[in-house]
């Protein structure tokens, strides 16, 4: 009897041991949570999410017990995907104060941005780069660009070649190209970023032309650059640096038969496409000033800075700026078929909407952006996949970020209800996770009011 009653007490503790065994714990407990998976567009419905030392480490179907964690963030009702990437951005240059540099990260968190690509380099964003990876400043993921390649900072091929290998070394993730580089300056510049091994994206300067660029394997071509021009047939003879704002003066020329070429040529060198519609559907577009100032956003923005904004938009399509709204429809109905092809038959489209630009606002203007990719025709999947996966995939980094899935990255941002049935849901965030960090909705109401309230001093 003895030995009897030995032995259950024996298999109770060694149940409790197990039980103990298979306790889970981390920093943070997302409970009960729709996870949206970026691949197939399904829902995974009351999910819990353990994270722990910025990775997510579990997503299990079983409830957990929230006191096993030092934080617990209930889901319930809510759905989680994904921190999206702002594929064209731009981080502030040197001479900005530090406030305006962290405030400037955090507009972008605030909009569920847990990735950025900035597209014009200084050596002090690598320190920032660094920084903000082991936490030391609150900010998304940064990739970086060089300084500017263009037709004034490199003007021979032996100017090319050396700015390509320092700009390698100095470790800057790849190369900006703007408008202006001769072609034989570009075609020296693309041989030794082969050789060296840093991938080159942005404009594409006229001297080079689009089939040329598309056959140089640009890891990016942003602006939808250079398309117009390569529809105007070679019979017209045109001068090719008459085309005005990114072709806008060739949009009578323009043969859309000619499409389905550079979108193959696009796709055989996996030339991935960074749109940036909005500038072409709010800057380039027949929308007044004052209505783009009125936007609840735009108090996130120096005072200064609009002025600036407001001055240009003037000149580019006020009344005495000869913009021609008829011929404007014409060209972004052609940019929207461009877009639309790139996306179903080319190398893929990345999301980004040069923020902060003309009347785009960092963070914000993704929901801009995301609005111009609607009326061309994108699904809402493609669309999330263009914020999601798609830049995950672009950099080689499918192991670490983009997907909700454990041992990727805790990058994540929780909305109030699902994007698949309405893209509007990505405006509603209950809160952004960044490097496993909660971010509530009461934190980045507070942190925006303060952003505001600066804004208007300066």
């Amino acid at each position: 009897m003895k030995k009897t009653a030995l032995l259950l007490v024996m298999i109770a503790l060694t149940a409790c041991n197990q039980a103990q065994e298979k306790a889970i714990t981390g920093e943070l407990l997302l409970s009960d949570v729709n996870v949206i998976d970026v691949r197939e567009g399904t829902l995974l419905a009351h999910q819990h999410i353990v994270i722990d030392s910025g990775i997510i480490k579990h997503i299990l179907s079983e409830e957990q017990q929230p006191e096993n964690f030092n934080k617990h963030i209930d889901g319930t009702g809510k759905f989680v995907l994904p921190g999206l990437a702002e594929m064209h951005a731009h981080i502030p240059p040197p001479s900005t104060s530090q406030e305006r540099l962290e405030e400037t990260l955090f507009l972008y968190l605030s909009n569920g941005i847990t990735t950025i690509r900035g597209m014009l380099g200084a050596s002090s964003h690598l320190e920032l780069r660094e920084q903000v990876k082991k936490g030391e400043i609150l900010g998304p993921r940064i990739f970086t660009s060089s300084p500017s390649f263009n037709g004034n900072s490199v003007t021979s091929e032996e100017e090319a070649i050396t700015k390509v290998t320092a700009y390698q070394k100095d470790g800057y993730d790849f190369l900006k190209i703007h408008p202006g580089i001769q072609r034989n300056v570009f075609d020296a510049l693309v041989k030794t970023a082969n050789d060296v091994g840093i991938p080159f994206a942005g404009h594409v300067p006229v001297d080079v032309g689009i089939r040329h660029a598309l056959e140089s394997n640009f890891a990016s071509i942003d602006h939808i650059d250079g398309y117009l021009e390569g529809l105007v047939p070679a019979s017209e003879a045109i001068d090719p640096s008459a085309n005005g704002f990114f072709g806008y003066n060739f949009t009578p020329l323009a043969d859309v038969s000619l499409i389905d070429e550079l979108v193959t040529l696009s796709k055989e060198h996996k030339v991935w496409i960074v749109p940036t519609q909005s500038l072409f559907e709010r800057w380039f577009a027949p929308i007044s000033a004052e209505t783009l100032l009125a936007q609840p956003e735009m108090k996130y923005m120096p005072a200064s800075t609009l002025e600036n904004w407001k001055r240009i938009k003037l000149n580019s399509t006020g009344p005495d700026s000869g913009f021609d709204e008829e011929q404007w429809e014409d060209f972004i109905a052609i940019r929207r078929q461009l877009l639309k092809a790139l996306q179903d038959n080319g190398q893929g489209i990345l999301l980004g909407s040069d923020a902060p630009q003309l009347f785009n606002v960092p963070g914000f203007s993704i929901h801009h952006e995301i609005e111009g990719m609607v009326k061309a025709g994108m699904t809402p999947l493609e669309i999330i996949q263009s914020g999601t996966i798609n830049p995950a995939q672009f950099f080689g980094l499918e192991h670490e970020f983009g997907e909700v899935k454990e041992g990727l990255a805790a990058d994540l941002v929780v909305l109030e209800s699902n994007p698949m049935d309405n893209l509007s849901a990505l405006k509603d965030i209950s809160g952004v996770i960044r490097q496993g960090n909660w971010l509530s909705q009461e934190m980045i109401a507070l942190k925006l009011e303060k952003i505001a309230e600066n804004a208007s001093k300066n």
